[in-house]
C-alpha cells in the first residue's frame, strides 16, 4: 500500500479507512478487531472518526475493540474530528446543533477521544466543518497545548475553502497538514472553488469522503449519474478493473494533488476494492473522459 507523507512525524496510508457508520454496522468488538487487522493486513493502516460519529459511541466502540489487541496502536494512525456539537441524549445541554471551535471545547473534546480510544495521542485532529463563530486565536491556543503536552501529533481542517484554510492557517504556529473534502465524479465543488488548488499549493494532501458519491452512480437515477456510469464501465474495460467501484477510486488516486479516499464500509471486500484501486492507472484522456461525462459538455 502506498503511503503518503504528512510531516515528518505522520504519513497516512494512500486509502484510510472511516468509521462513520461503526456503530450501523453491528459488529461486536472481536468481530471489528478482525476488521482492523485485515485492514493492517492491507496496508490500510489510517482510520477515520470524529467525536460525533455514531451518536458520540463510534470512538469508544472503537477503542474496545483496540483494547484486545493494544499493540496495534503502534501499527496504525488515529484522525479525529471536533467541532461540532448534536443535540443528543448524551448531551442533553446541546437545544441545537451548532459549531464550537472554543479552546476549551477543543482540549475536552481530545481529551475525550484520548479516553474513548484507550491511547494517550491521535496523530491528526481535524477541525470538523468550518465555524462562522470561530476565534482562530483560541484554536491555535488550543493546538499548541495540545501538541506541547503530545496529545495531538498534527493538525488539519474539513470541509474548509479557501479563504478559511488561509485565515486559520495565519494564526496557527505548525501547519495544517490536510484537508477531508467531498471529493468524487460527481462533487466537483473543490475544483470549482479552488481548494484542490489551495491544497497542492500548500503541498497538502486532501482526504476525500465519499468517494463513491453515496451509491448514485449504482442506481443511476439521473441522466448525469447514467451518463457517468457508462463512462466507468467502458474504462473498466479498458484498464482491467474488476468494478466501477474501481475506477472511482483510481480517478481520485490519479490526480498529482495525492488524494486519500476513505472507504466507509464495514465489508471487507468493498475495502479490498478501494485497495485493489492504488495498483491501476489512468491516462490522462482517461482522467478526463470521467471528468467530462460528469460535467456534461466539454472543457472550454
Amino acid at each position: 500500500m502506498q503511503t503518503v507523507q504528512l510531516s515528518e512525524q505522520v504519513s497516512f496510508s494512500r486509502i484510510v479507512h472511516g468509521m462513520w457508520r461503526l456503530r450501523e454496522w453491528g459488529m461486536d468488538k472481536q468481530e471489528l478487531l478482525r476488521l482492523i487487522e485485515e485492514c493492517l493486513e492491507m496496508g490500510i493502516t489510517t482510520f477515520d472518526h470524529a467525536d460525533i460519529y455514531g451518536d458520540y459511541s463510534c470512538e469508544a466502540l472503537f477503542g474496545q475493540a483496540l483494547r484486545e489487541k493494544p499493540a496495534l496502536r503502534s501499527a496504525m494512525q488515529i484522525v479525529t474530528k471536533c467541532g461540532i456539537k448534536l443535540r443528543s441524549a448524551a448531551y442533553p445541554e446541546h437545544l441545537v446543533n451548532h459549531y464550537d471551535t472554543s479552546k476549551e471545547h477543543i482540549i475536552r473534546s481530545v481529551e475525550n477521544s484520548l479516553r474513548h480510544f484507550g491511547t494517550d495521542y491521535v496523530d491528526t485532529l481535524l477541525i470538523h466543518r468550518p465555524d462562522p463563530f470561530m476565534d482562530p486565536a483560541e484554536v491555535a491556543e488550543a493546538f499548541a497545548q495540545l501538541k506541547q503536552e503530545g496529545k495531538v501529533l498534527e493538525f488539519g481542517v474539513s470541509n474548509f475553502l479557501p479563504s478559511q484554510m488561509e485565515m486559520l492557517a495565519s494564526y496557527l504556529s505548525m501547519p495544517l497538514v490536510t484537508n477531508q473534502l467531498e471529493i468524487s465524479v460527481m462533487q466537483f465543488e473543490h475544483f470549482e472553488k479552488g481548494t484542490i488548488e489551495k491544497c497542492q499549493e500548500k503541498r497538502i494532501a486532501p482526504m476525500a469522503w465519499s468517494p463513491l458519491a453515496g451509491g448514485s452512480i449504482f442506481s443511476a437515477a439521473t441522466e448525469r449519474a447514467s451518463r457517468v456510469k457508462n463512462t466507468l464501465e467502458e474504462i473498466k474495460e479498458e484498464i482491467g478493473a474488476d468494478s466501477i467501484d474501481e475506477v472511482m477510486y483510481a480517478w481520485l488516486l490519479a490526480h498529482p494533488a495525492k488524494m486519500m479516499p476513505i472507504v466507509g464500509s464495514g465489508k471487507i471486500e468493498r475495502v479490498r476494492t478501494a485497495a485493489q484501486a492504488v495498483k491501476l492507472t489512468l491516462s490522462r484522456q482517461q482522467w478526463f473522459r470521467i471528468y467530462i461525462s460528469s460535467l456534461g459538455h466539454n472543457v472550454p
